[in-house]
């Protein structure tokens, strides 16, 4: 049995190594969601149409989704947590200067893609270890406070960028500059995998290895996710309609998509606080705040884009805190990065097909689209409440 001392020290180890991996992220998301805040308007700087922009956009989030599927199970198959996640960040990062060196909308969408590839072999063992550390901590609170450090970097990028439009720079340039933290974001992680080899020694009380599969409840929970991701459009389109019809200007976009992702980590941090409290009552009421996004985005000027840019990042951070909780509490140990990379893949799926059908509707009629992300997320409630309703610790399998 713990003492009150080794609980607290045990506390501190985990919340330390959470913290440390979200200054991870804080680099890795200045620099790559830095560079996501222009890509939109750079494909279409070199030619491609809303359509490309969609399907760039939701491709490179189904490769890279469909391989979290891979990269959770050989996590898991072979333990090598640490080195799939390296590998996945060098991938991830060191993409995205490479972008100011691409003439052709083809060159740049290959490397948004590996962007995404890099993303997709990381996120799955990474996810698998934090799930470790947040069980001494409250799930929806250690992962919300990650998400919370990882979009202070998603403000600090998009205002880097912003700052270079401003000075007159170019898109090239704003891509070559985001190479600093990209290794300063290597570079911590490897001190991480120096100082916590074995991140599942955190989690003392584990689930016995599990042989028969997910339980029910999870397979119920990916059906409400799908729904979520279908109806989410992807900052680029947001971007790409912000430049098409001006009504953000040039400079302005992303600081838009900056003030996104601050109010993503206060989102993370109220509503992961929430989820371990009310559980994933919290997640519907995300969804009944983030629901007018598309409306005030695509229909409205520049101070009712603003506010849906808001409530855009209301979702985006109750998705990336929430979700992430909830499957720690439905899925044994044993399977969590399997289960982290069908759940991403599953999401990318969705994604992509909501951002190519999102990215089709805008070329023929942008309130078509408006509907179509509004009924997707609102279809996702009862769904939600049935899987609030079985129960996240049900063991039922499918």
């Amino acid at each position: 049995m713990k003492t009150d001392k080794s609980v607290t020290l045990a506390k501190g180890r985990a919340i330390k190594f959470i913290v440390l991996l979200g200054v991870v992220s804080l680099f890795a998301d200045a620099t790559y969601e830095g560079a996501r805040s222009i890509t939109g308007p750079f494909l279409g700087s070199l030619g491609a149409s809303a359509t490309v922009v969609g399907i760039v956009a939701g491709l490179g989030e189904l490769i890279g989704y469909g391989l979290r599927l891979v990269s959770g199970y050989v996590s898991d198959r072979t333990g090598r947590y640490w080195a799939i996640t390296l590998i996945g960040y060098v991938v991830n990062l060191l993409a995205v200067p490479v972008l100011a060196l691409a003439g052709r909308w083809e060159i740049a969408a290959a490397l948004i893609i590996a962007e995404r590839f890099g993303k997709a072999m990381r996120n799955p063992p990474r996810d698998a270890m934090l799930s470790h550390a947040t069980s001494e901590v409250g799930r929806g609170w250690g992962f919300g406070l990650h998400e919370a450090l990882d979009q202070i970097g998603a403000v600090l990028g998009p205002l880097i960028v912003s700052a270079v439009l401003f000075l007159k720079g170019t898109y090239q340039s704003s891509f070559a500059i985001l190479l600093i933290p990209a290794l300063m974001a290597i570079s911590i992680l490897v001190v991480a995998r120096i100082l916590y080899p074995v991140p599942r020694g955190m989690e003392v009380e584990l689930d016995e290895p599990s042989r028969r599969g997910f339980p029910t409840v999870f397979w119920v929970y990916l059906v409400a996710v799908a729904f979520i991701a279908a109806g989410y459009a992807d900052y680029p389109l947001i971007a790409y309609h912000f430049g098409k019809v001006s009504s953000v200007p040039r400079d302005w976009i992303p600081v838009f998509y900056a003030v996104a992702m601050g109010i993503d980590a206060l989102a993370a941090l109220i509503f992961g606080r929430l989820f371990d409290r009310i559980g994933l009552a919290a997640m519907i009421g995300a969804v009944v705040l983030s629901v007018l996004f598309a409306p005030l985005v695509f229909l409205g000027g520049f101070g009712l884009a603003l506010l849906g840019v808001a409530l855009w990042g209301i979702g985006m951070g109750a998705q990336e805190s929430i979700m992430r909780a909830a499957i720690a509490g439905m899925v044994p140990a044993d399977l969590r990065g399997t289960a982290y990379g069908v759940f991403h893949t599953g999401y990318g799926v969705f994604w992509f097909a909501g951002s190519a059908l999102m990215g089709y509707l805008y070329d023929i009629s942008i309130p078509s689209l408006v509907v179509f992300a509004v009924a997707a997320q609102l279809i996702s409630i009862p769904i939600i409440a049935l899987v609030k309703r079985i129960g996240p610790s049900t063991r039922r399998t499918a």
